[in-house]
C-alpha cells in the first residue's frame, strides 16, 4: 500500500538548483592559449618538420647571443627572437615542466592582472630573461628556448603577494597588495623561497642535475625572468582594482 501524499515542510519549498559544475579546464584563456601554442609548435616540430626545417626554425626563433655580435646582419629574426625563443621547448620533459609551473603560477596572476596585461607580462619577463642571458654570455652560440624565464617571473609576482590567493569569485587570483620590501625580509616563508629557489636554479644550472636532459639548464634566464617579475610587477598593478 502506498503512502498518502506528505504536505512539503517548510524547508522543502525552497527552489532546487542542480549543483554548480566545475569546469574540466579552469585555467585563463590566456594561459590556456599559450599552452596550447607552446605545445603544438613542439608537436610540429617533432612530427612534421625535417631535421633540416627544425634547424631554420631554430635558427630564425631560438635566442642566439652572437647573432648580436656585429658579425652578422640584423634581420627581422633579431628583434623577434627574444619574444618568440619563448614558445619553443628541447624536449617533451622540457615542455611538461614549464606548462606544469605556467599552469600553476600563471592562472592566478592572470586572474589578477587580466588577459592583456598577463600576455605583455609574460612577453617582458621573457624578454628581460633573453637580456640576462644574453650579458653574460655576449658571444654564446647555443640557442636559448623555453618558456621557464618567463614563468619565472611567474614566481617572483607570486612571491611579492606571499602567495596568497582570493578564491572569493571562483577564480583564484593572487589577492591583497603586493608586499613592500620591508614586509618581504620579515617574511619567513617568502625568505625561505626566494633562498630554495636560488640555490635549486645554480645548482641545476651550474651541475646540471635534471635527469634525461641533456641539454644545461639556463640558470641566467631564469634569475633575468624571476627579477623582472619581482621587481616590476607594480607596473602591471597601475590602475587595477585592489583585491584586499
Amino acid at each position: 500500500m502506498s503512502e498518502p501524499d506528505r504536505a512539503p515542510e517548510p524547508w522543502d519549498t525552497a527552489p532546487r538548483t542542480a549543483p554548480r559544475r566545475e569546469p574540466v579546464f579552469n585555467l585563463p584563456g590566456i594561459v590556456l592559449v599559450l599552452l596550447v601554442l607552446c605545445t603544438g609548435i613542439h608537436l610540429v616540430r617533432t612530427y612534421l618538420l625535417s631535421p633540416d626545417q627544425d634547424f631554420d626554425l631554430i635558427i630564425r626563433t631560438a635566442f642566439v647571443p652572437i647573432r648580436y655580435s656585429g658579425d652578422y646582419v640584423l634581420d627581422v629574426y633579431a628583434f623577434t627572437s627574444p619574444f618568440t625563443y619563448a614558445l619553443l621547448h628541447g624536449s617533451f620533459a622540457h615542455l611538461a615542466v614549464n606548462m606544469v609551473w605556467m599552469a600553476a603560477f600563471g592562472s592566478p596572476l592572470a586572474n589578477r592582472l587580466g588577459a592583456i596585461r598577463f600576455a605583455v607580462f609574460f612577453a617582458v619577463t621573457g624578454l628581460a630573461a633573453a637580456f640576462f642571458f644574453y650579458a653574460i654570455h655576449p658571444l654564446g652560440q647555443a640557442p636559448l628556448v623555453g618558456a621557464s624565464g618567463a614563468i619565472s617571473g611567474m614566481m617572483g609576482a607570486a612571491a611579492r603577494f606571499a602567495f596568497r590567493i582570493d578564491r572569493s569569485t571562483g577564480k583564484g587570483a593572487f589577492a591583497g597588495r603586493p608586499l613592500p620590501m620591508g614586509e618581504i625580509v620579515r617574511s619567513r616563508s617568502v625568505i625561505t623561497f626566494l633562498a630554495v629557489w636560488m640555490v635549486i636554479n645554480l645548482v641545476t644550472g651550474l651541475v646540471g642535475m635534471v635527469p634525461g636532459e641533456e641539454a644545461q639548464i639556463a640558470w641566467e634566464a631564469h634569475i633575468g625572468g624571476f627579477l623582472a617579475g619581482f621587481f616590476g610587477l607594480r607596473l602591471f598593478e597601475a590602475g587595477l582594482p585592489r583585491r584586499y
